[in-house]
């Protein structure tokens, strides 16, 4: 699966910027740059074994990508002193779900596996990971979207530690609206304003169903419904259907507005935003440093809807820490997760060389002064759903994206939404 957005989660944050300059803050920003394009999870698949390493001789071994890799050595080396044990964290380069699902099949994978929470269905499909007994107080000390993120089928499959969403960039010096509370102030201001671009958005000729989803969500869209249990349910699929094809007329509208533009991809729509070419920009914590980088005078705020409709709810990406199914020990593996839920020392370690914003509300607390847009990243997830993480999602961004790139390109809502809708559901059996 390929998600078209820059991602903090998939490969790590590049040195994030801590302060948003003079709009939010007027603090210094550090030179840095932001993270490169990268899909959010994989599809699971297949793995080139050589993606994965032989495992490590130790008590307990953990996987992750290179940036958390990195962030882990220290403070899980720290704890596995105090447990009496040895550890090793291993890098995986290349595909990291998939990797690690052949090496657990193969019983040569990690104990401990950090990854995305939408990976979540997939992992639980191919039995590579177990349920997790989290301290009674878990609730108390972790952010509810973080708890929410890691629920499957009424089980709690692992422990959260970093979130991320979209959020709304506004250059103050090219709107009189710097937190527009709707979509239609958003255009009014942005084109009183005088910008070359009201919006940068991403969107590309092929669509880009990560940063439109808070216009599809407010519109009246849904991906998937739920069951009595309450779990997402892919027979109740909502592309194609009325509300998908009534926010592809809001995306239409905006569309011959000039405000959403398929030339405006994930290549360009932060270079846009900080050259000074358009008046807001929709984009997550990867953009942070960027923008800090540029001097512009900047807010940050939720993503509006549109007038009168339902809120924007843009996706929640949560990153975990997961116990392999086939790992040697499990037990360890079992206490350094309930060691993560109850106290915020290892996040807190990570974070020093890998800024994510925290799911641990005491790191929230401890980071506010000094790192308040990653904060606010994270109290602005509290507002939005989890991206979804039954394997059934994975159908859904290419059809979705190309439908809504299409309609801003002029095509008729009706008629692209219910032939995505249709080709998903030919592919999820809906």
């Amino acid at each position: 699966m390929q998600i078209r957005r820059k991602s903090f989660l998939a490969l790590g944050a590049a040195g994030a910027a801590t302060a948003l300059l003079a709009a939010c803050g007027g603090e210094s920003s550090p030179d840095t740059a932001a993270t490169e394009p990268a899909p959010a999870s994989d599809g699971g698949g297949e793995a080139d074994p050589s993606a994965a390493p032989a495992r490590a001789d130790a008590d307990l071994v953990i996987w992750a990508d290179e940036k958390k890799a990195a962030s882990l050595q220290e403070p899980i080396a720290a704890w596995a002193q105090t447990q009496g044990i040895t550890a090793a964290v291993q890098t995986i380069s290349n595909d990291p779900q998939a990797a690690f699902v052949t090496a657990n099949q193969a019983g040569n994978g990690p104990d401990v596996m950090l990854g995305a929470h939408d990976w979540i269905g997939n992992l639980v499909q191919n039995a590579a990971i177990v349920p997790v007994q989290l301290p009674s107080d878990a609730a108390d000390k972790l952010a509810p979207i973080g708890m929410t993120a890691v629920q499957f089928e009424g089980q709690t499959y692992g422990v959260p530690y970093a979130v991320e969403t979209l959020a709304l960039f506004a250059n103050n010096a090219l709107t009189a609206a710097p937190e527009p509370t709707s979509i239609e102030e958003l255009v009014a201001a942005g084109t009183e304003g005088g910008a070359e671009n009201v919006l940068s958005l991403p969107v590309g000729e092929q669509g880009d169903a990560y940063h439109m989803q808070p216009l599809y969500s407010s519109g009246g869209g849904y991906l998937f419904g739920a069951d009595a249990s309450g779990n997402l349910d892919p027979k109740d699929l909502g592309v194609g259907k009325e509300g998908s094809i009534a926010a592809g007329e809001k995306i239409k509208a905006l569309g011959e507005q000039g405000v959403l533009k398929t030339s405006i991809s994930g290549d360009n729509a932060i270079s846009l935003f900080t050259d000074g070419k358009a008046a807001y920009l929709v984009s997550g914590p990867w953009a942070l440093a960027d923008i800090a980088k540029s001097g512009l005078d900047v807010t940050m705020s939720a993503v509006p809807g549109f007038e009168g409709m339902e809120p924007a709810k843009p996706f929640a990406g949560v990153n975990a820490f997961y116990v392999a199914s086939s790992g040697k020990n499990q037990g360890f593996a079992q206490q350094l997760l309930s060691d993560v839920a109850s106290s915020p020392d290892i996040a807190r370690a990570m974070f020093a060389s890998n800024q994510l914003p925290p799911v641990s509300l005491d790191l929230q607390t401890e980071l506010a002064a000094d790192n308040p847009e990653m904060v606010r990243i994270a109290e602005l997830a509290e507002s939005t759903d989890p991206m979804p993480s039954i394997p059934a999602m994975s159908e859904i961004w290419a059809p979705l994206g190309q439908a809504q790139a299409n309609i801003v390109g002029g095509a008729d809502p009706s008629e692209v939404m219910t032939s995505a809708g249709e080709q998903i559901a030919g592919k999820i059996g809906a």
